[in-house]
């Protein structure tokens, strides 16, 4: 394992799961590209699409790292090296009937992806990239979840929390939407945003 990794992700969740891991790593902030957020291609199948946003977010951070971007202020904790650290990088995609339910707009939009989800089964594909010594390595998860029927009343209690903005097709596994899991094959971590099992592996393998 390296001594410390650059995590290229504000997701909390991402966070405690490397902590989890006991993999020392700092929150690189990387500034986001103006316009649309993570767009898909015109033809671009949904499986393709996860992998072609984490590679992304992975050259981003290397670019932003490259040209001499610096976290304002820089955490006092980071090693002298932090620079020459890997980048790790993760996107997570909620796929059903071949479309991505990414992140809800707006309530509305959040208890629609809700209904659609509704006594269904979905994937979950989380992509993960590590940028090391100017190469990058890549591992996906791929796990499917199956929902209990959604009553109006539950979704709309579920939406009110809040819960819902900011997460991949409307929901946290690891929030109170577990009330709704009938059933999870796969990467529990994965479908939180970063599979813990394949993260390590790629720490573990990738050469520097």
């Amino acid at each position: 394992m390296p001594p410390f990794v650059l995590l290229a992700s504000a997701s909390p969740r991402r966070h405690e799961i490397l902590d989890q891991l006991a993999i020392p790593h700092g929150i690189l902030r990387v500034p986001a590209p103006a316009g649309e957020d993570e767009p898909r291609l015109p033809g671009e199948p949904a499986a393709d699409y996860v992998h072609r946003t984490a590679r992304d977010k992975a050259e981003r951070a290397a670019a932003w790292l490259a040209s001499g971007g610096t976290p304002d202020p820089l955490p006092e904790a980071w090693p002298p090296g932090w620079r020459d650290a890997p980048i790790l990088c993760a996107d997570t995609t909620v796929i059903l009937d071949g479309d991505v339910l990414g992140k809800p707009r707006d309530a509305a939009d959040a208890a629609g992806m809700l209904r659609r989800l509704s006594g269904r089964e979905h994937a979950v594909h989380t992509a993960v990239v590590l940028a090391r010594g100017g190469r990058f390595h890549e591992a996906v998860s791929i796990s499917t979840v199956r929902f209990q029927p959604l009553a109006d009343a539950d979704i709309a209690a579920y939406v009110a929390s809040g819960e819902p903005f900011g997460k991949a097709g409307g929901y946290a596994i690891q929030g109170r939407a577990a009330a709704f899991v009938v059933h999870l094959s796969g990467s529990h971590s994965g479908v939180m945003g970063l599979p813990a099992h394949e993260t390590a592996r790629l720490l573990a393998q990738s050469p520097g």
